[in-house]
């Protein structure tokens, strides 16, 4: 669970803000050194508070005025998709307004927590929000999707807050339960092909497959993919990735879809693909080779079976992890075998 910095100047805000530690067992309380005592954390420079939340993903509740707030954290904003939550509260505790990152960074979540623990009210500004209708952004990360294009869910907000229709294509039904309380205020269109030649918009797109997109779509992408892998000893990271995107590329699939990476155990220590994985902020899963070695494939070889043990290793590994279809049959660099599966999500 993130760390929340509950940060206060006065000895009104520090007694609040202690108050709110007792409660909150995630919360850290952060004063000036003259007056910080036993658990407190102390600073000399409130800048460089906010600044190292930001640099660590931390919450911020700041008890004090919102102008020292809006000021400190002016030249730290990067963008509503990676700004920590922050939340102001007055020094009686009355008011907790939710002031940066409502939805992606969890600042309305936070402002409500905040305003229990001291009995005042929470202030949430953000429209859908207000009006009751569905934020995408919160539901894409709540259903585990990513945002491929965070500018294009301001589109997508403002139709459902004008009442216009949304179009939604989600052929495999991700967002079903998410939105089930909400059928009338999205415009279901099944087909991808079909959306796309109509052109429909405002639109959010739901899956894995890449496409010459209309401006404005919304493109939320589930991590449906795995991506089996066999390298030559001492491959670098980047021609691993470049084959790896190069091939998502051709298939049309995404690599924001990307799950997972798979090889054989043998490889596990390799450097480059394990700064692939770390590079693509997805998990390296190595399979015995004698695993491997069951599971069928459509192009099997002599070669991998002398030296490792199993008749394939990008196949079989993205079969093994993925237990879905194989979409994209091994393909061969100088130096990388790639080949792609869909994960079959557990029921």
């Amino acid at each position: 669970m993130p760390v929340i910095r509950v940060v206060a100047l006065t000895p009104a805000g520090a007694e609040l803000a202690r108050r709110l530690c007792q409660t909150l067992e995630e919360a850290e309380c952060w004063l000036p050194a003259t007056r910080a005592a036993g658990a407190d954390q102390s600073f000399d420079n409130l800048a460089e508070v906010f600044t190292r939340a930001f640099a660590e993903g931390h919450s911020l509740v700041c008890i004090m005025a919102a102008g020292i707030v809006v000021r400190q954290l002016a030249p730290l904003l990067q963008g509503k998709d990676r700004d920590p939550a922050v939340v102001v509260v007055d020094e009686e505790g009355r008011f907790a307004v939710s002031l940066l990152s409502g939805h992606l960074g969890g600042a309305n979540h936070l402002a409500r927590r905040v305003a229990k623990v001291l009995g005042g009210t929470p202030v949430i500004t953000t429209a859908t929000d207000v009006q009751g209708v569905p934020a995408i952004d919160l539901l894409a990360v709540r259903t585990g999707l990513l945002i491929e294009n965070p500018a294009a869910v301001k589109e997508a907000s403002m139709a459902l807050l004008s009442g216009q229709p949304l179009f939604l294509v989600d052929p495999e039904g991700y967002l079903d339960a998410a939105l089930s309380e909400y059928p009338h205020l999205f415009r279901r269109e099944p087909d991808l092909e079909a959306a796309l030649a109509a052109n429909l918009r405002p639109t959010v797109y739901v899956g894995p497959h890449e496409r010459p997109w209309p401006a404005g779509w919304l493109r939320l992408r589930p991590p449906c993919l795995v991506a089996g892998l066999g390298c030559h000893r001492g491959t670098p990271a980047q021609e691993i990735l470049d084959f790896l995107q190069e091939t998502f590329q051709r298939a049309g699939l995404s690599i924001f879809s990307l799950k997972a990476l798979a090889t054989v155990a043998a490889k596990q220590n390799e450097p480059g693909l394990k700064e692939a994985a770390l590079r693509l902020k997805v998990e390296l899963i190595c399979f015995p080779a004698e695993e491997l070695a069951t599971v069928q494939v459509p192009h099997p070889s002599a070669s991998a079976a002398c030296h490792l043990g199993t008749q394939s290793v990008s196949e079989a590994a993205a079969l093994k992890a993925g237990q879905g279809e194989l979409l994209v049959p091994k393909r061969k660099s100088a130096n990388v075998t790639v080949a792609v599966a869909r994960v079959i999500s557990p029921s």
